[in-house]
């Protein structure tokens, strides 16, 4: 089997599909949820809070500012 680099891993080098994870509501207000520059960046904040009770985000910017 050849190897696939590039994309999202878990800790236990799984692939992770960044279409299934899922997106907060906060997200869908976010300036950077259009902003393909930061889409890495947003993706992997998901992933990192995927279990946690209260989604948190240092990039946040409003789309309504």
């Amino acid at each position: 089997m050849e190897k696939e680099w590039g994309g999202f891993y878990d800790d236990d080098g799984n692939r992770i599909d960044p279409e299934l994870i899922s997106k907060p509501g906060l997200c869908l207000l976010c300036k950077n949820d259009d902003d393909l520059s930061q889409e890495i960046l947003c993706t992997l904040t998901r992933m990192n809070q995927g279990d946690d009770e209260e989604f948190c985000c240092f990039a946040y910017v409003s789309k309504f500012q």
